[in-house]
């Protein structure tokens, strides 16, 4: 069985992608995962406080984003014990992980290892090249993918933009899907319980401020059958675009005026711009039905928050895709969201609200509120999508493109199979299946 070895960020970094891999490896046998992560002193950027994670298979090794070498990753393999026989590299890759393009390309070239490379921020919808990639991305991929065996992409979208672009390499690009958490302890619970948690969380545990607290507990805002919660988690990054979960509650609030709209914006500032963010989101609260909670909430309330929200509000103006619906989907939440790049392809094919018009999504959230079947159906959908896209079974596909790399089809296959495989292969992405 092949042993995959991720190389980029790294629980203990608070990242998205360090979460992506930490979410892999528990998902994948003992012994059989290794990773390859950054000097945690060098690295810098904020960090959790607890991983729980087995660091035994984990090398802290490369110096940065922009310090990074083939001698560097052949040193970690070496720490690791790795087998170069049955041993994959597996890269995650964004531009902020690994920052020199060229350097990227060199370290892949002089590496003599099967190498996979999956791609977390590439688009399909940028009008700056005809396939639909970013000039940048496509100069990096241009290079890049003559020296590794394969590239994995999140949604079908990108798979086609990639290929259409570089249709010579199309057998090397797989959609490998992102994965969704599963949350039985939450999405068992009915929305009235889940908001009654999470009042108590926010009112006795919660790391904010007095007024906030008393404010909460005076409107009853999680407590009150009239009240409808529009809710959104997650930092507080300005491409985001939180502004219009407030503008959102105010257009319901006049379409539905005998029901209680409430906005609630959960979540924390990282760095200075997300502070400068978080400081113009608190000037544009001009009553007192508009939130901004700035808290991290821990893992296990996060879901919990969702779950309790009757709408999560997505309208992102920049995304691939996001680690926040992977959460929110596996709580059984009700999501509402802008149809653009991967956000839009997941919340399509996990049967949420989804459209490119701001109005039009408006008035599909009314609709959702005025009957709770709709939001019972989308429930439903949510739950399904999590069980067909678990980490478990998103771990189990890595290890099958593994074992197809290290491992190759036969060349003796008879020719009408040959055929068979290729009609296949020119009407639909490669989707790693088990």
């Amino acid at each position: 069985m092949a042993s995959i070895y991720f190389a980029g960020t790294y629980k203990p970094m608070m990242c998205g992608i360090a979460d992506y891999t930490s979410y892999l490896t528990r998902m994948i046998s003992a012994g059989k995962w290794g990773v390859l992560s950054f000097d945690l002193k060098k690295y810098g950027g904020p960090r959790t406080q607890n991983n729980g994670l087995d660091t035994d298979r984990v090398w802290y090794g490369i110096p940065g984003s922009y310090e990074f070498s083939s001698s560097h990753i052949r040193q970690g393999l070496e720490k690791l014990d790795a087998d170069n026989d049955d041993s994959i590299l597996w890269l995650q890759h964004e531009t902020g992980i690994w920052s020199d393009n060229q350097q990227l390309i060199t370290m892949l070239k002089e590496l003599n290892i099967p190498k996979v490379v999956t791609f977390h921020t590439l688009h399909f919808q940028s009008t700056e090249t005809p396939s639909g990639l970013r000039q940048q991305q496509f100069d990096l991929l241009q290079k890049l993918l003559p020296h590794v065996d394969a590239i994995t992409v999140f949604s079908r979208g990108v798979y086609h933009a990639v290929t259409s672009a570089f249709p010579e390499y199309a057998s090397k690009v797989h959609v490998l899907k992102h994965g969704i958490h599963s949350y039985p302890d939450v999405y068992q619970l009915s929305r009235e319980e889940a908001k009654e948690k999470l009042h108590d969380f926010l009112l006795y545990e919660a790391d904010i401020d007095q007024e906030t607290k008393e404010k909460l507990h005076t409107q009853r805002t999680f407590l009150d059958p009239n009240t409808v919660v529009l809710g959104q988690t997650g930092f507080l990054c300005q491409f985001k675009q939180s502004e219009s979960l407030y503008l959102m509650k105010d257009n319901l609030q006049k379409m539905i005026p005998n029901k209680n709209i409430v906005a609630v914006r959960i979540g924390s500032a990282r760095d200075d711009h997300q502070k400068q963010y978080a400081q113009n989101l608190r000037e544009q609260r001009v009553d007192s039905n508009k939130y901004l909670i700035e808290t991290m909430l821990p893992q296990d309330i996060l879901p919990l928050a969702q779950r309790a929200f009757d709408i999560n509000f997505c309208w992102p103006s920049e995304c691939t895709q996001s680690g926040i619906l992977a959460h929110a989907l596996g709580a059984g939440a009700t999501i509402a969201g802008r149809d653009l790049e991967g956000v839009g392809e997941t919340l399509e094919e996990a049967g949420q609200l989804v459209d490119t018009d701001l109005l039009n999504l408006l008035l599909s959230v009314r609709d959702l509120i005025l009957n709770p079947k709709i939001a019972l159906k989308a429930e439903e959908k949510a739950l399904k999508y999590a069980i067909e896209l678990s980490w478990k079974r998103q771990a189990l596909k890595h290890h099958k493109l593994a074992q197809n790399i290290l491992h190759p089809t036969p060349s003796w296959i008879p020719s009408f199979l040959n055929l068979k495989i290729h009609s296949r292969a020119q009407m639909e992405p490669n989707m790693v299946r088990v």
